[in-house]
């Protein structure tokens, strides 16, 4: 069951987008802003509305750790706003000062990449924020882009009707000329990665003006070759698909159509779940929480609804996402008191108060700024120190990780199960992420292994056929829940 739990009505123009971050809804609007919300209570926040663009805004995207979120819009620009203070932080203009259409961070938040009404893409470095390469289409208009799971590749999507894989390089490795007739308007990576015999699958959701929804399978095999299959053709919606985004575990599809309707799917096995109709025009935006059951929709009515999730039984294996929700949240109402929590259960005081005993109290108030609590302190990587928090001394961030590394040490417990564990460090996996050869690894174990044992398997000895990795959703959940029952 979806229910509609509030309506949000403070633009005055179309919605164009939504997105999530953990703690946050951004939406924009033809009327040149963006709105940011809490998702606690959808208040909205005291630095919002955002006004820095001079024409409509038609796309906005969080980084992966919520800090920051990137708009893009009609005057060529895309922006980087702080989510912490609501700032300008950078403004950057597109290659030909075409009106910018598209935006997204890739999983790793390392690139962004922008497209164009004159069929140019923009692929930047975001922690230097400088041009990294471009490339075009000619005679189309960019309206679709995403990144692969692996932050490796992401797909286009044009006017034109086509979808295009590309490389960190701008090469094309594949190419759909005729995805979608009249063209293509949304397409969107699902969080997975499938392996198995001698190829790795992504799957992709598209959709476009033909009113059709469609889910691909993008196959890599072992000779690097790429090629694009159709799965399904969802034709629930009777009118231009306009939107259309994965749940964070890629088993539920929403979308949203010119016939004023929203969909949700059982992506996996394509049926139609839910058809909801509350909006009164065109329904443009969509997105799913990705740490709550919450769908925002948006639409050229001027309004954002937010959905609830009540039964999600198809989704989840028989359990409903609310229940899924108040379990998780429940990890984190652990007693007060540092000493007898788990580090992921650690409140941001409790982090400051570990960063003076280890003689990092320079980080406090960097990471105050940010709300680093245990959760988001074990997350840390090179790459979020250095792009996301801006700490620019090796050696602070080399002491700052290796600190971080003894805390995951000392939290693990006897008794655990042994799949619980990463079979490299032989340690509690905090992000289990699937490698190529079928087993669950921590992300930075298997990342460092595969740099330095030349791809090969830990487990089999055997080369991996591709260095992709995958979040290992269902496993960090069961980690979770044993180490509260612990």
């Amino acid at each position: 069951m979806a229910t509609l739990i509030c309506t949000l009505q403070d633009h005055q123009d179309d919605v164009n987008w939504c997105a999530f971050s953990g703690k946050l809804l951004a939406t924009c609007s033809g009327d040149k802003t963006l709105r940011i919300y809490s998702t606690k209570d959808f208040s909205e926040l005291p630095f919002s509305p955002l006004a820095g663009h001079g024409y409509s805004v038609h796309c906005c995207c969080f980084s992966s750790c919520g800090q920051f979120l990137a708009s893009c819009s009609t005057d060529a620009t895309t922006v980087i706003w702080s989510m912490v203070t609501g700032d300008l932080e950078a403004v950057l203009e597109h290659p030909g000062r075409s009106p910018v259409r598209v935006c997204a961070f890739s999983p790793d938040s390392v690139h962004l990449v922008s497209g164009a009404s004159d069929g140019t893409l923009a692929l930047w470095d975001f922690p230097s924020r400088k041009l990294r390469r471009t490339g075009a289409v000619s005679d189309t208009t960019m309206v679709a882009c995403s990144f692969s799971p692996c932050s490796q590749m992401f797909m286009s999507g044009s006017t034109y009707g086509d979808l295009r894989l590309w490389d960190l390089n701008m090469n094309q490795l594949y190419a759909e000329k005729n995805a979608h007739d009249l063209g293509v308007s949304c397409c969107m990576f699902a969080p997975t990665i499938l392996t198995g015999g001698q190829m790795v699958q992504l799957r992709l959701a598209s959709c476009g003006q033909d009113c059709h929804l469609k889910i691909w399978a993008i196959n890599k095999f072992c000779s690097g070759a790429y090629k694009m299959q159709l799965l399904h053709t969802l034709t629930g919606q009777s009118a231009p698909v306009l939107c259309c985004a994965f749940s964070s575990d890629g088993r539920l599809l929403v979308s949203g159509s010119v016939d004023k309707s929203v969909t949700i799917y059982d992506a996996n096995n394509a049926v139609l779940l839910y058809t909801l109709k509350t909006h009164d025009r065109y329904v443009t935006a969509c997105a799913f929480s990705s740490t709550s059951p919450l769908i925002a929709t948006g639409s050229m009515d001027k309004s954002v609804n937010i959905w609830r999730l009540e039964d999600g039984g198809t989704a989840n294996g028989g359990k409903s996402l609310s229940e899924e929700y108040e379990q998780t949240s429940t990890e984190a109402r652990a007693p007060a008191g540092r000493s007898r929590l788990l580090v992921a259960d650690w409140t941001e005081e409790d982090v400051s108060e570990w960063l003076v005993e280890e003689g990092l109290e320079r980080l406090v108030d960097c990471f105050k700024s940010n709300n680093i609590d245990g959760t988001e302190l074990l997350g840390l990587t090179k790459e979020t120190l250095a792009s996301e928090l801006r700490i620019e001394s090796v050696g602070l961030r080399g002491k700052l990780l290796r600190k971080v590394e003894e805390l995951k040490s000392d939290s693990v417990c006897s008794g655990i199960p042994d799949e619980f564990l990463c079979p490299i460090t032989r340690e509690t996996m905090r992000e289990p992420v699937i490698a190529a050869d079928g087993y669950s690894y921590e992300r930075e174990a298997i990342e460092g292994w595969i740099h330095t044992k030349n791809r090969t398997s830990p487990m089999t000895n055997l080369p991996l056929l591709t260095t992709l990795l995958t979040p290992n959703h269902t496993l960090k959940m069961a980690i979770g829940r044993w180490r509260t029952s612990h």
